[in-house]
Order: structure tokens, then sequence, then C-alpha cells
């Protein structure tokens, strides 16, 4: 066999070798470069380590308090020929009421005149024949063992004029809780990524940062209306509520 070897493609042979020579002494001498492989195709490709961006877990922990306060609303009503004598009529339910309240222990910052409405009352044929007075008052009972009693000394001290619109039990006390839910997310997200690093082989580093978001408890409505005596105290079941925290955590991986 006879191979022969021109000028041409000796130049030509030679120009590769350089190309390809200079392109690798580049990559290797680029700041940052790990390594450089060559294709087939003899194109010479550079390497760079990825950052380490640790591990991002979520961990959420829950505690469970009993309500500590039972809100009531409560109105008054009353209709006369006039406006003076529906509204002085109102009013005199309406102090007796909060004097029932005031006199079960419901501190002035937890009594309020929440609303107050003055109408025309008409006749089937549309003739004026009156007014009617609506009062409205919302309190917050923060001793629930009496609270019971407390709601219908309130409606007694109202009779007939007084109505109940709405009762409801809140969880206001929640500092404690909220810590303790706190202490038990951030717990389950370390967890979480301690089981995220042994798996990839790695350890876990130091906290990066945290976020949070708490779920405060929401009134429970308690359903149906209300009648009530000085001798008959409404039966009050507060139940349980919840607390929950949920926190994001960025953790550096050794």
């Amino acid at each position: 066999m006879t191979i022969t070897v021109n000028g041409r493609t000796i130049a030509t042979t030679a120009l590769a070798a350089t190309a390809l020579l200079a392109a690798y002494l580049l990559g290797s001498a680029r700041p940052g470069v790990a390594g450089a492989a060559t294709t087939s195709a003899g194109v010479v490709t550079a390497t760079t380590p990825a950052p380490d961006g640790g591990v991002t877990v979520t961990g959420s922990g829950k505690v469970t308090g009993t309500p500590d306060t039972l809100r009531i609303s409560l109105s008054v009503t009353a209709t006369a020929t006039s406006i003076d004598a529906a509204l002085a009529s109102a009013n005199r339910s309406a102090r007796a009421v909060q004097g029932a309240l005031t006199a079960a222990g419901v501190a002035a910052r937890d009594l309020q005149t929440s609303g107050l409405s003055i109408q025309p009352n008409y006749t089937s044929k549309g003739a004026p024949s009156g007014y009617r007075v609506d009062e409205s008052i919302s309190a917050a009972l923060r001793d629930l063992a009496k609270a019971g009693a407390t709601l219908s000394a309130a409606v007694h001290a109202g009779g007939d004029a007084v109505r109940v619109d709405g009762v409801s039990v809140a969880l206001e006390d929640t500092g404690a809780l909220v810590s303790g839910a706190r202490t038990a997310a951030v717990e389950d997200a370390r967890a979480r990524a301690e089981q995220y690093a042994k798996a990839a082989g790695r350890t876990l580093g130091e906290v990066r940062s945290i976020s949070e978001v708490v779920q405060q408890p929401t009134p429970q409505y308690l359903e149906g209306r209300y009648v009530a005596s000085a001798a008959s105290p409404v039966p009050i079941q507060p139940g349980s509520q919840d607390v929950t925290v949920q926190v994001t955590v960025v953790y550096a991986l050794a």
C-alpha cells in the first residue's frame, strides 16, 4: 500500500492540531475552570463546579389550646309613636344590660356600643305609625367559668327588649401557644433537613435563613338563639382551638 501525503494535507493537519492545543491551553489557564473535556468532534468544552445551594425545608408545629374569651353581641329594641320616646325606652334597656355586664365583672374596655338604628314604622297601608330604635352592644367575657351566668344576667336585665344576636368563643392569649408551636416547627424542619442531608451523603451545616407563617385561631360561632334568665345560666362549652406555625429554613450542607 502506498500512502501519499502532500503539502496541503500536512498544513491542514498542523493547523488543526495547533488550534486544538491553543484551545486546551486557554481552557486550562482560565480562572475557575475545574477541567476540560474533548469531544469526539475535537471541540474543547470547560466545566465549572455548581455553587452549593444548601437544602431548603418547611417544618410545621401545632399546639392546641382552650378558648379563653366568650364574645357576645346583644341588641335592644324599642318602638314608640315618637323618636324621643322610642330612643328613651331603648336607652333604658341598654343601660340595664350594660349595668348587668359591669356588675358581673366585665371591664369597661371589653364593653362597647356597637350600633344604633332609628327607623320609621308604617302600617300595612303605608301610613306612618311611629318609630323603632335598635341599639347594639358587644362584650368580651374573659371569665368563661361564669360567662354563662353573666350572659343570662344581661338578658334578664334587658327583659323582652333584648335579643342575643351572636355568641362566639375565641382564643386570644396565644403567646405561649405560638412559642410552643414555633419550637415544634423548627425541630420538624431540622429533622427533615437531616434526613435529606444523610440521603445525599452530606452533613447538615449552619442555618442560613428562617421565615415563618403563624396561623392564629379564628372565633368559633355558636349557632342558635339564646333565651336566658338569671335562674338558668347558659351552658358554655369552649372546646379547643389550634395555633399553627410553619417555618421555612435554609441550611448549608457540609
